[in-house]
Formats: C-alpha cells, structure tokens, sequence
C-alpha cells in the first residue's frame, strides 16, 4: 500500500507488472522450439544448445535473494525497470548473436534480468493490495505463469514459420524488444515509487558471495547433468551446502551485528512463510520436470515433433492457466484448504497420466496415446496452477510489506533450487528406465511409455511430501488467511 487507502493504479501497475513477468517466462518455453534452428544457423553442437537452456536457467537461480534485497532497500521499480532494460538488452544481443557462445553469454545475462525481475514483482504485490485483494492478485501472476508455458511452444513455432530457418529463431528473441520497451514505459508511468523507511542499507556483499556460490554449487550440477547425464555431478552439491551451512552462520552472527543482513532470519520464525518455502521446493521437484519427461517420451519414444509435442503440452499448461485465477479468488474463503485440494489434484492427475502412457504407448498409434492422455495432464494441470498461487499468497500474507521482495526472493530461489533438482533426477530416472529400448516401432514406444510412468513415480513421491505439508498447515491454523 502506498498511502492512507490501496492506490487507484494497482489494477493497471499489475498488469505491468504481469507483462515483464510475461516475457521472463516465454523465453523459458519458447528456447525448447527454437533449438533445433539454432543449432542449424549457428553449427552449435549438443553441449552448446543444451547450455543455451540450462544458463538461462542458472542465472535465473541465483540472483532473486540478492534481487529482492535490493528491490527493498532501493526501490522495487527501480529495480524493476533495470530489470526489463536489461533484459531487452540481452535479448537483443542473443537476436543479431554471430556464434553459439554469444547466445549462451546473452542467456545467462538473460537469466541474471529475469531473476532481478521476478521478486519485485512480487514485492510490488505487497506493497500496492490489501491483504483481501492479493489473492485475486497473484492469481493474475498465476494465470500470466500458465499462458506463458503454453504460448511459447505455438508461438515459437509460428514465429520460425514466418521467419524462416535463418531469421525464425532471431524473432523469437528480438520480439523481446518492443514488449520490453512498452513495459519500461508503462513502469514509469503507473508504477508508485516506493516508501522508504529509514536510511538506505548497504549490501551485504559478504553474504550475498557465500549465498551466490552456494546456491551455484546446488543448481550447476543439476543443469549441467541434462547435457552429461554423469551422476558424479552431484558430488558437487557436498561443498555447496558447507558454504550455505556458512552463509547462514553469517548472517545469523556479523550480518546481523552490522545491521544490515541480506535476510531476515527471523523470516523462518514465521511458520506460514517456512512452511510456504519448504511446500514450494517440495512441489516444485514434482512440477518442474513433469513438462521435460512428457517431451522426451512423446519425441523420442512416439516420433513426434517439438511443436506437435508443445501443442500436446498444452493441455497441462490450460489448466494451470485456468485454475491460477480461479484458486487465488477462492483464498479468503478456504486457505490453506485450497493447497490440499490442488495437490490433490496435481497428485492424481500425474499419477493418472503415468498410468495411461504405460497402458497406451505402443498398443495404440501415438496420436491417440496424447489423446488419451490430454484429460489426466488437463487435471495435472488445473492442479499445479492451484497450487502455486495460494502458496504465494499465504506464504506472504505475514511478511512484512517492506521486506516483501526479500522474502519472495527466497520463495523464489526455492522454487528454483527445486526446478534443477526435479528436472535433473526426473531425467536421469527417465533415461536409466528408458536403457535399452529398441531403435524404433511398437517396442520403442511401450520401452518408452514405460520409462515415462517410472519418471513420473518420482514427482508422485514428492507431490505427496508436499500435500503433508498443506494438510500439517491446515491442522495446524484451520482459519483462512485473507489474500
């Protein structure tokens, strides 16, 4: 809020807000159409598009903390807008890129905008609804995350049709442009600047270094396995979690006695927000590479191509499309009600589409098989994007306003820390179940459809650990939370 009653302008600073949101996540959708055309324009290898993927999503990772701190202490539109010019930038500079490694180099600096983006966004909820109207809010945001992953498939393969094998995948970067350039306008323009209380903070620079190692020490060896698939990788996550385990010390120790620490500790005290961050890393290892196995079983295994594989993917992302706004508006009337209800959906709706590619895949030709399949990932769907928007509002609801950012930046990291990792072990448990298979026919699809149903085991497991969460919760405070 930003005065005596809710600013008059949130509903249109939303839908700002809802716009440099929008071209963050596109991008995230939209690279999986392109590659095959990148490769092809640019002689980039396997390693190369693979990382054209994974540094976007890297970078991505590790800025939002640092992001939201400064959003707090400097302003969430400020931030927001160097966000957005950034991210024009490099999205530019991917668009007119002479070599694969200039894509890769403008896909992390891509990612590192987007990361900067996504916290104010949510810190700007905060600062501009009430507590009645965030839920309806976030469920704007929710619908803007189920669209985005649903358009950019059909979208970038409508834009490599028109622009062609040389020009096709350049558009689908530099469309970037003028929808940047249109949001850093409207930001100026209807975007409040933020209140400020007290004098300006320093950065904790050291902080934020052990934070940035060690959350790159979690996230590479998941990203970089999609391009290896060496299980020593994870190794690697040993050291990570010594340099959190010292990043916590410090902020818990000298952090907090300079008086400036990059978070709030006490944040965790708050047992709907650590519940909130716990319930999102859980679901988030289910959610994420459900998307990423369903494409490799319907390319490698059924034949299908990346834009018939996006339009059967669809399906998924409709419903959380559709379920974002609606669960956000029910909020105030069931609470935490709402997350038992979506993970129960999410839980059987995968569960369900497990089922029927085992079943289906090579006893029926492989259009029917995503026929079939449609209704169980509509109801996968309808669940994930219940779930998503709650967890952010409900997670938020006692936070501070002028923490905000900071504390979705760590909501945020979280669910990214359980993008990697559920991409990452989904797709080895895919491929190890998937070993053997035959070069091609009725044997390749069922070899196929039955790796899929092991992969989608795993996101069972996790999304019930989540729905322990909710139902925990729910015993534990039964009263609605507004929002």
């Amino acid at each position: 809020m930003t005065g005596p009653g809710p600013d008059p302008r949130r509903w249109s600073a939303l839908a700002v807000c809802v716009s440099a949101l929008f071209i963050t996540l596109l991008d995230v959708s939209i690279v999986t159409v392109a590659l095959p055309s990148i490769g092809a324009g640019l002689h980039a290898d396997a390693a190369q598009l693979q990382w054209v993927v994974s540094g976007y999503a890297l970078a991505f990772g590790m800025v939002p903390i640092i992001g939201g701190r400064l959003g707090d202490d400097r302003g969430r539109k400020r931030m927001l807008m160097l966000g957005i010019g950034a991210f024009v930038v490099f999205s530019a500079l991917i668009g007119i890129a002479p070599s694969p490694g200039v894509v890769i180099i403008g896909r992390v600096l891509q990612g590192l905008a987007g990361g900067l983006i996504n916290p104010q966004v949510s810190g700007l909820v905060q600062q501009l609804f009430p507590p009645a109207e965030r839920g309806k809010a976030f469920g704007v945001l929710g619908a803007a995350v189920g669209i985005a992953t649903a358009a950019g498939p059909v979208v970038g393969g409508a834009i490599i049709g028109l622009g062609g094998a040389t020009y096709g995948w350049r558009l689908c970067f530099l469309i970037n442009v003028p929808i940047g350039i249109a949001s850093l306008v409207l930001c100026a323009r209807l975007l409040p600047a933020q209140p400020r209380h007290g004098a300006r903070r320093a950065l904790d620079l050291p902080g934020a270094t052990l934070l940035t190692v060690g959350v790159f020490g979690l996230l590479f060896p998941a990203v970089q396995y999609d391009a290896g698939h060496d299980l020593r990788l994870a190794v690697l996550a040993v050291p990570a979690l010594a340099v959190l385990a010292g990043f916590v010390a410090w902020e818990r120790g000298p952090g907090r006695r300079r008086g400036h620490p990059l978070i709030d500790l006490g944040l965790f005290r708050i047992r709907s927000y650590a519940d909130g961050v716990v319930l999102a890393l859980l679901f988030f290892i289910a959610y994420t590479g459900t998307p990423l196995v369903l494409a490799l079983f319907l390319q490698e295994g059924l034949g299908f191509s990346a834009l018939q594989s996006g339009l059967t993917a669809s399906a998924y992302a409709v419903g959380t499309a559709v379920s974002a706004p609606i669960a956000g508006r029910l909020l105030r009337r069931a609470g935490q009600k709402v997350l038992v209800g979506a993970l129960v959906l999410f839980t059987l709706g995968v569960a369900a589409a497990a089922a029927v590619a085992d079943l289906a895949a090579g006893s029926v030709v492989p259009g029917h098989v995503a026929l079939f399949m449609a209704p169980a990932l509509l109801v996968a769907g309808l669940g994930g994007g219940a779930v998503i928007t709650p967890n952010q509002a409900l997670s938020l609801a006692e936070v501070d306003v002028r923490g905000g950012s900071t504390a979705g930046g760590m909501l945020q990291t979280s669910q990214r820390i359980g993008n990697a990792i559920g991409a990452a072990v989904m797709s080895a448990v895919f491929y190890a179940s998937a070993t053997g298979a035959a070069g091609g026919g009725v044997a390749r699809q069922e070899h196929y459809g039955h790796a899929y149903a092991m992969a989608l085991t795993f996101s069972v497991v996790f999304a019930v650990a989540a729905l322990a969460v909710a139902i925990r919760d729910v015993r534990r405070r039964p009263e609605p939370v507004p929002g």
